[in-house]
């Protein structure tokens, strides 16, 4: 156990905090034998890959840094595998793993920062995929009982980036693996979402395979995500918000190039980049505190940028838009 530890490496923010006490995790007998000695009775704070989180200061708790590792076959039948990662697994390995065996429904969700644990919560997903989509069952360590349950997918309650764990079971569990149930062929590929499509034309590929879509989506992310290790950022900071059918009827007369994801017969999805650049907010910065360049949805830490700083611009950054188009904007990100 480390005392007063900086997180600076461990949140891809960047942002310069402490922890009152930090403990690498790499099994779970460890992490019940952890709790289990935290004699001071500090507060529990889980920290994952730090990627989706916004750090405003020091965290008085007892970090748990979950770095289990293990990916195993647990179950196969003619059509699909069932393949379960541990906690602390790196997600874009993990997917990788799984395209490199053939295995189909994760190819979409490549390159997306953080790990494997924390997936569920927030029911990650990218270019018309959700891991609710593939997702078969979790285990996760009880904080009260110290008992490992399991929860399926009807059990996670998921819905757009929620889960029953950012809602009534917030800090009562810690995820410790996940399961996903993949194809082992005939795959179903995903290519008319974003510039998928676009970018597997630009290769000359007309007949993609689940590799190509994975090579698709890191080359498109890559061009207009900046990397952490460079620029500080937890990727997407907003969400994209949902509006009615009628209200974007309204928006079309003033914006007739808005563009738009029907969601179901009465509301439609927009997205939340094209908004904030439309307000003339892409590349805007105030200090170390920046939207980027390439990319509006995306919040950046110039260097040495506070998470007050970077609170404080995404609040300019949702009046604003709320003002010129009249639509709610809501981080993404935990705010801590």
């Amino acid at each position: 156990m480390q005392f007063n530890q900086s997180l600076k490496n461990y949140n891809t923010f960047g942002i310069s905090v402490n922890a009152a006490a930090f403990v690498d995790i790499t099994s779970v007998d460890q992490l019940k034998q952890v709790i289990q000695q935290n004699s001071n009775k500090l507060p529990l704070f889980i920290l994952s890959g730090g990627s989706n989180m916004l750090l405003t200061k020091d965290v008085d708790a007892l970090v748990l840094h979950l770095n289990t590792k293990g990916i195993e076959v647990v179950n196969e039948d003619h059509d699909f595998v069932w393949i379960q990662a541990q906690a602390g697994e790196i997600w874009h390995d993990f997917v990788l793993n799984t395209v490199n065996r053939n295995l189909g429904g994760l190819e979409n969700l490549s390159l997306i920062p953080g790990k494997v644990g924390s997936s569920p919560i927030q029911n990650i997903g990218a270019y018309g995929v959700e891991i609710k989509d593939t997702f078969h069952n979790l285990t996760a360590l009880n904080l009260e009982t110290l008992q490992i349950e399991i929860f399926s997918n009807t059990d996670c309650e998921f819905g757009y980036r929620e889960s029953v764990f950012k809602n009534k079971l917030k800090d009562k569990y810690i995820i410790t693996s996940v399961t996903f149930k993949l194809k082992k062929a005939t795959h179903i590929l995903h290519t008319s979402y974003g510039a998928i499509q676009q970018e597997l034309d630009t290769q000359n590929i007309s007949n993609p395979t689940i590799k190509d879509v994975s090579n698709a989506v890191i080359v498109i992310r890559q061009s207009k995500l900046p990397d952490p290790k460079e620029i500080g950022n937890s990727g997407s900071f907003f969400k994209n918000p949902v509006i009615d059918k009628s209200f974007y009827q309204s928006l079309l007369e003033k914006n007739p190039d808005i563009p738009h994801y029907p969601v179901n017969d009465t509301q439609v999805k927009v997205p939340a980049g094209w908004l904030i650049e439309q307000a003339g907010l892409k590349g805007y910065r105030k200090g170390d505190a920046g939207v980027h360049t390439k990319q509006a949805l995306v919040l950046v830490n110039y260097g040495n940028a506070t998470g007050e700083e970077l609170i404080n611009l995404a609040k300019y950054v949702q009046a604003t838009v709320l003002q010129k188009f009249g639509i709610e904007i809501n981080p993404e990100v935990n705010i801590i």
